[in-house]
């Protein structure tokens, strides 16, 4: 290459914001914020909450407590791993709570009232959560109903019928084999607490490894771009609504089993958790994100700070405030971090045309091509000349978008 070639080099990579000798001397300072961006939100506040109630309370990290945590938030993790799906390909539901009431006050009113064995009475109330989450998925594709108002409206009628087929009584006596369930210990661990991981281990494999799985983030991301790419999206939104109701069905079961009892509003009140936990793991209700690494620690979060405010005496009335309070921060926190993948990637599209340019650029005054290929090149480096100054200055204001945000 030619001094004259070097010296226009230089001067091109001096012109750009982003000299390498920035990089170099920020490079430890970006290799710890790159460590520190690969730790999920979620888990450093699962962290700061578990420090400070382990300082107000003495009982909060002791063994007995940890398992209970688990324990008590068996079935709201249950229910949260299909609600994670739907909300991941775009959708919403509102009737996994009252899909565990009504399934379980099924279960319980064939078992009590006709005599049906309990074993396939459980299976008739599971089958009563899969077809509601296929009328939910039905209205919101064939029916072009959106899922909020879809789901809705599955959600009073599932409720309406809970307390019909039983007057609104409970149902009590189930079998000593099944309520056993709920004080069941393996290695030292609830059954139940066991159950809920070893759904969110199966479906966190199948949305990684499976093709139907991956498919669930594309429909979340653009349904009519998965559609053209080959798709069927309605068949794929129909089945997760069935797997979501098919395991609230299987949360109605462990309620059940701990309750020793079905209660036609049992679950109702778990709506908001559910969705809390989902929402505070790092799901976008925009769709297209989120997975079941997230969700169970957004479920650990819930259930610290239910338990932590219980330890402390806090009114179970205040807690629904928390939670609340819980779920705007990290609604605005995912805001925030959309804004910054946004400018993140119009930065590294600015970087990818001043490469390309200065390459053009310099392989047109390398070589002696033919004119008409010459041509090409100037009209290209012309064309970059005129925009990149106008770019430069845009794409500048972003990446101060993402330092302030990082």
């Amino acid at each position: 290459m030619s001094d004259t070639d070097a010296n226009t080099s230089g001067a091109s990579s001096a012109s750009r914001p982003y000299a390498s000798s920035e990089t170099d001397s920020g490079g430890a300072m970006g290799t710890v914020r790159a460590i520190i961006r690969r730790i999920p939100g979620p888990l450093i506040g699962l962290i700061l909450v578990s420090i400070a109630f382990s300082y107000l309370s003495p009982y909060f990290l002791t063994y007995r407590n940890i398992i209970n945590i688990f324990s008590q938030v068996s079935e709201i993790g249950i229910m949260a791993v299909g609600a994670a799906l739907v909300i991941i390909i775009g959708g919403i539901d509102l009737s996994v709570g009252a899909v565990v009431a009504l399934s379980l006050m099924f279960n319980a009113w064939l078992y009590r009232d006709f005599g049906v064995p309990f074993l396939f009475s459980s299976l008739i109330g599971l089958g009563v959560g899969a077809f509601v989450g296929l009328i939910n998925g039905v209205l919101s594709t064939y029916g072009r109903i959106q899922p909020f108002v879809a789901t809705l409206a599955t959600m009073s009628a599932c409720s309406g019928l809970a307390l019909y087929v039983t007057n609104g009584g409970p149902v009590t006596g189930f079998p000593d084999w099944f309520t056993a369930l709920a004080t069941l210990r393996i290695f030292g661990l609830p059954f139940e607490s066991l159950l809920m991981v070893t759904i969110f281990i199966i479906v966190a494999w199948w949305l990684t490894f499976r093709p139907t799985g991956r498919a669930l983030y594309a429909i979340g991301g653009s349904e009519e771009v998965a559609r053209l790419s080959g798709i069927n999206t309605r068949a794929v939104k129909i089945l997760v609504y069935v797997i979501a109701g098919l395991l609230a069905a299987v949360a109605s079961l462990v309620l059940g089993a701990r309750l020793d009892s079905a209660h036609p509003t049992a679950g109702v009140s778990d709506l908001l958790s559910v969705i809390a936990v989902v929402v505070i793991g790092g799901a976008s209700l925009a769709g297209g994100s989120g997975g079941m690494l997230g969700t169970f620690i957004g479920l650990l979060i819930i259930g610290v700070l239910r338990n932590g405010m219980a330890l402390l005496n806090v009114s179970p009335n205040l807690q629904p405030v928390v939670i609340g309070v819980a779920i705007i921060i990290a609604v605005m926190l995912d805001t925030c971090l959309g804004a910054a993948m946004l400018a993140a990637s119009a930065v590294g599209l600015h970087d990818s045309i001043a490469d390309a340019a200065e390459a053009m650029s310099g392989t047109g005054r390398v070589y002696t091509p033919d004119p008409a290929t010459g041509e090409k090149y100037d009209r290209i480096y012309d064309l970059y000349k005129d925009i990149y100054p106008a770019l430069r200055d845009h794409f500048t204001r972003l990446k101060d978008v993402v330092d302030e945000i990082s």
